[in-house]
């Protein structure tokens, strides 16, 4: 089965709000061997409604639709399902048992406004919702569209994903006769025109039925292997065996091939080896460390984080000798060397990575440039100490993840190759 999903709403058109419900509508459906072609953001107007409706469902099995089902009048997808599909709507029982319900328990009167949220397309199969007022619905289109299904829900993203989880996905997964398989390849410190040119042949063979898609993002690419096929042992298989190549081949580039982050990654390391680890940032002001600790359960190896932006805290928190920031700059392998050493020495930690440099938009100079930065990393048991220096490209905000990504591949790189 194929799905399409439409997000109704002026704001998602306006940039006012991210469009996480599609997202998480897709994520779900794969689940259920159910893939996604299309995903639309609507507007809040009838006619575009019906025409983007109509689309959809000559092209898709199931076309699932997020917003408009709302008391005011900007929620209008009701009534444009109404006149695409010619039906009128009737009292569903059940969900005004659960409206009154709920207004009684906050103690609001139930208004005719609210009334109308009872109300469903006739002939539906109505979805409860569990956390909210709104009717969803699961409604048959008939022979005008192949039999293919149009399914409503609130926008609200709680009363949404209960609607997925309690109905929407136990209704289709019913009717599917496919598997999908997704299986994420996180990289760091490679490119995606460089990481293409090495699995261009593996790209060349795949599967029937498997697809490579390439996911850049600020700091570097990931890639998606994902497999569909009617038997779960073909499709799991399948899958395996691209990502078992590409494994082989970028081994060194790849920290993960499940949902996990590159922090997340560097923590369950960590803790395999009972080690713990310290910061010292200048340029990224805080956010390796507070990356580091986005990650829960960080209090087992996370020790410290050190914030030294101006020359004056280098030297007086971490002991940075005055002439090396004379001689050779705070921008410097020479201080990010002299930052690591101290931080391990202030922490007690096993393992620690420093940062300094320019994110801009001023501050550079032709030896300096914006976006240069100076990264160093130590252990405490080998007394190991290496520095590097790479320049990078975008804004103040961009320089400030990149910093701090690739000090966070220093770490991964540095744990990965501990014994």
């Amino acid at each position: 089965m194929h799905a399409e999903i439409v997000s109704i709403g002026d704001e998602l058109l306006k940039g006012q709000r991210v469009n996480t419900n599609a997202a998480y509508i897709a994520a779900a459906l794969a689940g259920i061997g159910v893939s996604v072609g299309r995903i639309v953001a609507c507007a809040d107007v009838e006619r575009e409604m019906v025409s983007v409706f109509t689309e959809s469902l000559e092209r898709a099995d199931i076309v699932l639709v997020t917003g408009g089902l709302g008391p005011t009048r900007d929620d209008r997808t009701r009534k444009a399902v109404q006149v695409l599909l010619d039906r009128g709507l009737e009292l569903s029982e059940d969900a005004y048992e659960n409206l009154a319900s709920r207004m009684k328990q906050r103690g609001v009167e139930l208004s005719d406004a609210l009334r109308d949220q009872a109300m469903v397309i006739e002939g539906s199969h109505v979805i409860a919702n569990t956390k909210g007022t709104a009717a969803g619905m699961i409604i048959g289109c008939g022979e005008r569209f192949d039999h293919h299904y149009l399914v409503l829900m609130p926008g609200v993203p709680s009363e949404m994903e209960a609607m997925m989880e309690l109905t929407v996905l136990p209704y289709f997964a019913a009717l599917s006769t496919s598997v999908i398989c997704h299986t994420p390849v996180k990289t760091v410190g490679i490119g995606e025109s460089t990481l293409a040119e090495m699995i261009v042949d593996i790209e060349d063979r795949l599967p029937v039925g498997t697809t490579l898609a390439y996911l850049p993002h600020a700091a570097g690419v990931n890639l998606m292997i994902s497999t569909i096929g009617r038997s779960r042992d073909e499709v799991d298989r399948d899958n395996l065996s691209i990502v078992d190549a590409i494994l082989e081949r970028a081994a060194q580039f790849i920290f993960a091939t499940s949902d996990v982050t590159l922090e997340e990654t560097i923590g369950a390391m960590l803790s395999a080896k009972g080690m713990t680890a310290a910061v010292a940032e200048s340029c990224t002001g805080g956010l390796v460390a507070s990356r580091l600790t986005d990650v829960p359960g960080s209090s087992r190896y996370f020790l410290q984080g050190f914030v030294v932006y101006s020359n004056q805290a280098k030297e007086k928190t971490l002991g940075v000798p005055k002439d090396l920031l004379d001689s050779f700059g705070a921008v410097s392998e020479e201080v990010a060397r002299a930052m690591v050493t101290g931080c391990l020495e202030k922490s007690g930690a096993d393992i620690a990575v420093s940062t300094t440099g320019i994110a801009g938009p001023s501050g550079g100079s032709p030896d300096k440039p914006v976006g240069m930065v100076c990264l160093a990393i130590a252990t405490k048991l080998s007394g190991m100490v290496r520095s590097k220096t790479l320049v990078m490209q975008g804004d103040r905000e961009r320089n400030k993840f990149r910093f701090s990504e690739a000090a966070l591949r220093e770490l991964w790189e540095c744990l990965r190759d501990q014994p």
